[in-house]
């Protein structure tokens, strides 16, 4: 079976923030769960290059518009590329390809009477680049987001509408319990739905903003930019009005999308209901994630100035502890705050945890076994419980856990509860007591071959977080790391195999 995962696609007026990159560490980690699982899994990353803030800022950079669009984009994908993330497409909507599609659904709706022209009076965001109801904004007037008030902007456009597909979604959420995770951001989208739905702006004069997607059947205007951008979706496995579409539908219908909690409105309302008048069924789940919370405790934005630069934690403490760092402290129930500070007490736990753990041991083999792993004939009932109960944890979560923030995190926690407990189990059998008595060499081998058949399981978990640090631990116990797999049984590290000490997993940071 294939599985396709998304990331939103990310606006490029500014630099990229942490944000951007735990959702897509999040696709990453999720597309390597599913390999491990036996999935064939197809993930797409990308930017969004239309709309009105990013022509303001190509108006501001002297450049050319071509040259100004791919600089911001290679932004994202240089970041990405850092971070080593394992993408198959990156999407760029400034793409013939990406544009042919968008106009081809425009066309599709069109013709089936679902666009219609009038003039529109509202209030309009420009950070959201969308019009607000009066209820979206808080007690000031302003849009929560962006600490601004929207402007009152009267224009003609063109409409879709939706109010005739409300029941059908709502019908839809309440029959598909899981379409979106975790289940109480679907409580929301519900009280979104509870009142009638305005029709959907989906063009902007040219007059206003040209940086965008023609409209087929009017070019005095541009697509509106979520139109645009939701279509990459669709865009980046080949969809076509007329014509075949089984490859597409194979990818389609295992589709995971994932986004932070601001976007859901367009992809839990909008999306769903443009995908209906195309003919295509909804994704099979949307997964959404809380803030980050900077200085202040003010979700991130690059407009409000309090974002973490991921270059400058990366710097600090290396790609892949942010990884693992990132997708265990995402809450699943709420926001997450998120600072240097907090990064370095991360960094230190996986130092204390598994990092420092792995070296006592290895160095203490090296002295006393010559660096080769013991037999393991003598493990005793406490032994056997430890190495089994982890297993079995990590069994159960490849095995039964979904493709979900929920089993991310699970993993990720389970991991560090897995490194406490042999931690635990090494300090109190103390092998290295048992290795100055020659009467207790059967017990100091069954301690170490634990400890080390502890690591290997560890070692394999954390594979989609941490993949080189996964390599690494499995390199140093003699075991062959080429392809990793989903497998948890106990006692299958070989006796005899060649440990190696090597450098420290996670080096010491101030």
């Amino acid at each position: 079976m294939k599985k396709y995962i998304t990331t939103p696609i990310y606006y490029i007026n500014g630099a990229p923030h942490i944000g951007h990159a735990f959702t897509t560490i999040l696709g990453d980690v999720l597309k390597k769960l599913e390999q491990m699982r036996g999935f064939d899994v197809f993930y797409t990353t990308g930017t969004d290059e239309h709309g009105q803030k990013n022509q303001a800022s190509w108006q501001e950079s002297g450049m050319s518009v071509e040259d100004f669009l791919k600089m911001r984009s290679d932004n994202f994908k240089n970041l990405f590329d850092k971070m080593d993330i394992d993408y198959d497409f990156f999407v760029r909507t400034s793409s013939k390809e990406h544009k042919a599609v968008v106009s081809d659904a425009l066309n599709y709706i069109y013709n089936k009477g679902l666009v219609k022209k009038k003039s529109y009076e509202g209030l309009y965001c420009e950070g959201c680049e969308q019009f607000k109801k009066p209820s979206d904004l808080d007690e000031r007037g302003f849009c929560p987001d962006h600490q601004k008030a929207p402007k009152l902007i009267t224009e003609e456009n063109y409409f879709f509408p939706l109010e005739q597909d409300r029941q059908w979604l709502i019908d839809y959420i309440n029959t598909h319990p899981d379409w979106i995770k975790p289940k109480r951001f679907a409580k929301e989208v519900l009280g979104m739905l509870a009142e009638p739905l305005d029709d959907l702006c989906i063009s902007r004069p040219k007059s206003r903003v040209w940086l965008g997607v023609d409209l087929p059947f009017d070019n005095d205007f541009v697509t509106y930019i979520w139109f645009d951008a939701l279509i990459n979706y669709i865009s980046s496995i080949g969809w076509k009005s007329d014509g075949d579409n089984t490859k597409f539908n194979e990818t389609w219908a295992n589709v995971t999308h994932l986004m932070a909690k601001d976007i859901l409105k367009t992809h839990a309302v909008y999306w769903p209901i443009m995908l209906k008048a195309l003919g295509v069924e909804p994704p099979k789940h949307l997964i959404v994630h809380g803030y980050w919370l900077g200085e202040g405790g003010i979700k991130m934005s690059k407009s409000l100035g309090n974002v973490v630069d991921p270059y400058e934690v990366m710097d600090l403490m290396g790609i892949e502890p942010l990884r693992f760092y990132l997708c265990n402290a995402m809450s699943t129930t709420g926001d997450s705050q998120i600072s240097v500070d907090l990064l370095k007490q991360g960094y230190k736990q996986l130092a204390n945890n598994i990092g420092n753990l792995q070296m006592r041991v290895l160095k203490m083999i090296a002295k006393s076994l010559d660096g080769k792993v013991p037999a393991n004939n003598a493990l005793d009932a406490k032994d056997k419980a430890l190495l089994e109960n982890i297993a079995n944890t990590f069994e159960r979560i490849y095995k039964y856990g979904d493709t979900s923030l929920e089993t991310v995190s699970e993993l990720s926690d389970e991991i560090l509860k897995a490194g406490d407990a042999v931690n635990a189990y090494f300090a109190a059998e103390a092998p290295w007591v048992l290795a100055k008595d020659e009467s207790k060499r059967d017990r100091y081998e069954a301690v170490i071959y634990t400890t080390l058949d502890a690591l290997r399981l560890i070692a394999v978990a954390v594979y989609p977080f941490m993949p080189v640090v996964s390599k690494k631990i499995l390199a140093s116990l003699g075991v062959n790391a080429d392809e990793i797999k989903a497998e948890f049984q106990p006692c299958q590290l070989p006796s005899g195999n060649q440990t190696v000490v090597g450098d420290p997993l996670f080096p010491f940071i101030a």
